[in-house]
Parts: C-alpha cells; sequence; structure tokens
C-alpha cells in the first residue's frame, strides 16, 4: 500500500467548518437586531450576507405582493404580510429588523429604518412613511380605529380607517404609538414612549401621552 500521500484525520478542517458557521450564524443574528451594522460589513462577509439577503427577499416577494428596493436589509425574523391591495413598497437601502409585524398597505420610502419589535398596520387606507424616516423599537402605527358605542359590543362594531403618514426625516423614539388619522410632518421629533392623538407640524419636538409641543428643532 502506498502511504506516502495519506494524512492522519485530525478533524481540523471540519472544526474550522463548524467554528464558522457558528460565527456566521451568531453574524447573522446580530444583523437581525442591529441591521445597520449590514452597510458596515468587511469585504469578507458582505459576500455570504448579501446572497442571504438576496435569497430571502426574492422569497418574500414571491410569497406576498411586497416591492423591495435596492441595496435592503430585511430580516427572516421580521413578519410580513402583504395580500392582493394590501401591497408593501420598500424604498432603496431601507432597513426592516427582527421581531416587526408589518401589514399593508404600507409605502415605505427610501434610507427608513424601522427597528426590532415595531408593529406597522395600514389598515385599509395605508401608512405612508417618507425618506429617512427613523422609527426606533417597539413602536405601534395602526391605520384604523373600532367604534365605541354603547349599543353592541367594540369587537362587533365597524373598523374605520383614514390613514397616518410620517413626513421625511422623521424621528420616532423608541415605544411610540401612532393613532389613526394622524399626519407627522417633515423633521419632527416624537419623544420616547409617547401617544401621538393628532398632527404634529414641520420641525416641532413633541412628547408624553397625548403629546404635546415642546419646542422646534432649529
Amino acid at each position: 500500500m502506498d502511504q506516502t500521500n495519506m494524512q492522519p484525520d485530525t478533524g481540523l478542517v471540519t472544526d474550522q467548518s463548524d467554528i464558522l458557521l457558528k460565527y456566521r450564524a451568531q453574524h447573522q443574528h446580530r444583523l437581525n437586531y442591529m441591521p445597520w451594522l449590514y452597510w458596515r460589513l468587511k469585504a469578507k462577509n458582505r459576500v455570504w450576507a448579501e446572497q442571504w439577503q438576496q435569497e430571502y427577499q426574492q422569497y418574500l416577494m414571491e410569497m406576498e405582493t411586497v416591492h423591495i428596493g435596492k441595496n435592503c436589509f430585511i430580516s427572516p425574523l421580521a413578519h410580513i404580510f402583504a395580500e392582493p391591495g394590501r401591497d408593501i413598497v420598500i424604498g432603496d437601502n431601507t432597513f426592516i429588523a427582527a421581531d416587526c409585524t408589518l401589514h399593508g398597505p404600507l409605502q415605505i420610502g427610501r434610507e427608513v429604518a424601522i427597528n426590532h419589535h415595531c408593529i406597522l398596520d395600514g389598515g385599509r387606507k395605508g401608512i405612508i412613511l417618507h425618506d429617512q424616516v427613523r422609527i426606533a423599537a417597539y413602536c405601534h402605527l395602526y391605520a384604523f380605529d373600532h367604534g365605541m358605542a354603547l349599543d353592541q359590543p367594540i369587537y362587533q362594531q365597524a373598523v374605520r380607517s383614514q390613514g397616518i403618514e410620517i413626513g421625511q426625516d422623521v424621528w420616532l423614539g423608541a415605544h411610540v404609538g401612532v393613532k389613526d388619522g394622524v399626519s407627522i410632518a417633515a423633521h419632527a421629533v416624537v419623544g420616547m414612549q409617547s401617544m401621538v392623538t393628532k398632527d404634529v407640524a414641520t420641525r416641532e419636538i413633541v412628547a408624553g401621552n397625548p403629546a404635546r409641543f415642546i419646542r422646534y428643532r432649529d
């Protein structure tokens, strides 16, 4: 027997492969909750991350009426639902983090950030997020409401929907709620744990429950 090319089975190749797979899985988990890191990846990691995203985004667009722009990050741990007539349109360079629940109709602009555990339900009229909107973790936007008359239980009453619109460069702090029918104008800021029940004007900073005017950004 020719033993000149025989090598002992050290298990090093398998161990190195296992370490690489575990590292990649942890890196994916980190990106699910901190998606802004996707655009800061080193070249060697960018290759597998882009393939991972391309495959998932293609799957999502085949399963739901979702339209995704270029260079986006969509966490596979997000819950995204869009029936025909309730489309979700996502602009370029936007991210959606883990544990979000999105239900169309939604129009999401470019460079929008939707952080983990947010809920956006478009109701019948829909939600519009203009370019560069930043939505911190645990925000809830519901573009519908129930009637509250006493002649029948709330769950049996008609659901109404007026829609929600969030202007360009608006920042919603963590745990913000936005009521159906509200419009938040460009460059406004809403403080953490606020409930927005009426329109917010351009450049206003508001906070509280219900949210009230604090000052202007400039």
